[in-house]
């Protein structure tokens, strides 16, 4: 790793980099990283609010410290959001 990727620039690049490469296709995302996984979904408010009422009922926040990570209002009034959780509650 050379000097350059240590900088804040250089780190802003590869996550940059990251996400593009691996960027949404569908209306979810899903990313594995470490313990945690994230998924990522855009779709109309009120849908918005039933799946992470359906997330936070099958993974517990209690168990899993599943979480609303990030969350927007799109041009579109779609939401967009990403859940965070543990992968497992073990």
């Amino acid at each position: 790793m050379n000097s350059s990727s240590k900088s804040p620039s250089g780190l802003a690049q590869r996550m940059s980099d990251r996400r593009r490469a691996g960027g949404p296709v569908n209306s979810a995302f899903r990313q594995d990283s470490g313990q945690w996984s994230r998924e990522t979904f855009t779709m109309p408010r009120g849908d918005a609010r039933e799946k992470a009422r359906a997330l936070f009922a099958r993974f517990p926040k209690a168990a899993y410290m599943t979480e609303i990570e990030w969350w927007r209002e799109c041009d579109d009034g779609q939401i967009e959001f990403t859940i965070r959780r543990l992968r497992s509650s073990d």
